[in-house]
């Protein structure tokens, strides 16, 4: 299935919490003179338009960054404060970054970035969107992308799986696919999205994963339902390898989303 687009969902609790953190880790990564490699399976087109009509019948972004934004959650100095003003600075006041954006501009020159998108659409807007930054931009099935690519050069790096979750199968197949290239890619950084659903169609793979990588760490944040039927409760990290300090910065998150829940 291709009828996922972002776009209606950008900005939302979800990216917020992906996003803080994704920048968190990339800036923390940074900070030593050794370079790195970025890869996403799961890409989208990388840069949106909070005031585009999609954005606008939802209304998460509103409820999203928008919100806490208000609250005053991110100091200036915060690395997703920062990647949030570079993207104003050069897109108007309503532009928002996806997770290869956050990349971009968080990495330097010398790191490299790979990204897969399967959608016709999502996959022009995003090759548009990442021209200036050197990324490349593969219209394949991003567990494939990753499978050939891995271990990539440069070694040190992140992968950010982060699927819609569209295909039911994803969450049988993922836990296994995670493993893999774990095994080809030891040192790699593997972050895992996932829904915190009222279904539980999560848990038996949030278990799995569990299982088979117990060195991994799972980080999730609750939040009202965006909408009246809207499945989603929540949103959650799987992390294999998480850098030094991630607890501190996902516990401080954490506070900002229960303080949210009892406003």
């Amino acid at each position: 299935m291709l009828s996922y687009q972002h776009g209606y969902h950008a900005g939302n609790l979800a990216d917020v919490h992906k996003h803080a953190l994704l920048a968190w880790m990339l800036d923390y990564l940074t900070r030593k003179d050794k370079p790195l490699s970025f890869i996403e399976t799961h890409a989208g087109r990388g840069l949106y338009r909070l005031d585009a009509a999609e954005a606008l019948k939802t209304g998460e972004a509103a409820r999203g960054i928008g919100l806490v934004e208000e609250m005053g959650w991110f100091p200036a100095d915060h690395p997703y404060a920062r990647v949030l003003g570079r993207v104003r600075a050069a897109h108007g006041p309503a532009a928002y970054p996806g997770s290869p954006m956050v990349a971009a501009l968080s990495l330097r020159p010398g790191d490299r970035m790979h990204l897969a998108e399967l959608h016709p659409q999502e996959i022009a807007a995003l090759r548009e969107a990442m021209a200036p930054h050197g990324a490349e931009c593969r219209q394949e099935d991003g567990l494939a992308m990753a499978g050939a690519l891995c271990p990539p050069e440069p070694r040190r790096g992140v992968m950010l799986v982060d699927p819609a979750y569209e295909v039911k199968t994803d969450y049988d197949v993922l836990p296994g696919f995670v493993r893999r290239i774990h095994r080809r890619w030891p040192v790699g950084i593997l972050v895992l999205w996932y829904p915190v659903l009222l279904s539980g169609a999560h848990e038996a793979m949030l278990a799995r994963l569990a299982e088979l990588l117990p060195q991994g760490v799972a980080h999730e944040v609750g939040f009202a339902p965006a909408r009246e039927g809207h499945r989603m409760v929540g949103s959650g990290l799987f992390v294999v390898n998480p850098p030094y300090g991630l607890d501190e910065e996902a516990r401080g998150l954490t506070l900002k989303f229960e303080a949210l829940g009892a406003a």
